[in-house]
């Protein structure tokens, strides 16, 4: 019964949510985390780890097309995942023991999605000059990665999904930075739900992920997300920037507003 309550409901919003994201090069995980918590009623903070589980489930499919191209690894692969690997470990730590309360996790959601979800906007509306954008450096790549790490170990997105859209607005080409953000993500999420398991031994409450609603979610994601890839010639993608910004937006704002009224 359990598996039909949970599992079930965890494989059809993994599987709607990447068909929409897979398409523009984000990471469903970004807008699978306020369906676990709001309607499948993840406990916090066991719901960031389930977040990371579902990326690792979902993520293989991608990598393996990219990696049949000869288009994964690379120096940009290694710089982002030497910077989100460590920054995940401290994310899942400040997370179980500095941030457990519901309505601060509220408020990081907010603080993380809003400005995402108004800058896919700003950038599709008004994108940036070419001379203007220009690629960053190895070593602040690196710090960027490690703070986007940080963040993902606390959000259970990985960072490769925030990564992704902030280095294709400094200037480099999204044939290069999706295969690396993608492998960033896969790996940070995999060294950060082990890390979520190697706590829960040591804290107290709900810190383990779910695991049944984790693989569920990761196998709607990864079929999900192979149907998305194949739809994609098929949409426009500044329809598909704007529909994205405009559910990144939208979820953050909800969650500032429930963040503030709680």
């Amino acid at each position: 019964m359990e598996a039909w309550s949970t599992g079930v409901p965890g494989f059809a919003a993994g599987l709607l949510i990447s068909v929409v994201t897979a398409p523009a090069g984000v990471s469903g995980a970004v807008f699978l985390l306020p369906v676990q918590v709001s309607v499948l009623g993840v406990p916090s903070p066991a719901v960031t780890p389930t977040n990371l589980l579902y990326n690792v489930v979902a993520g293989p499919g991608a990598l393996v097309r990219y990696w049949r191209a000869g288009r994964l690894g690379g120096p940009l692969t290694r710089l982002l995942i030497a910077g989100t690997v460590p920054g995940v470990v401290v994310g899942a730590v400040i997370r179980v023991f500095a941030v457990p309360g519901p309505r601060v996790f509220r408020l990081l959601v907010a603080v993380l999605l809003l400005p995402l979800g108004l800058w896919l906007w700003w950038r599709t509306v008004r994108p940036a000059p070419p001379r203007a954008a220009r690629p960053a450096s190895p070593r602040a790549t690196r710090v960027l990665a490690l703070v986007v790490g940080v963040a993902g170990g606390v959000y259970g997105i990985g960072g490769g999904s925030l990564l992704g859209p902030i280095l294709v607005g400094r200037g480099a080409p999204v044939a290069t930075v999706a295969p690396a953000a993608l492998a960033s993500t896969f790996v940070t999420s995999v060294v950060g739900a082990a890390t979520y398991a190697l706590l829960s031994l040591a804290a107290t409450g709900e810190v383990a992920p779910d695991w049944l609603l984790g693989l569920s979610c990761g196998a709607g994601g990864l079929l999900g997300g192979y149907l998305g890839a194949r739809l994609q010639p098929r949409l426009p993608e500044t329809a598909l920037r704007l529909l994205l910004g405009t559910l990144a937006a939208g979820v953050g704002g909800l969650y500032a507003v429930q963040s503030v009224g709680c």
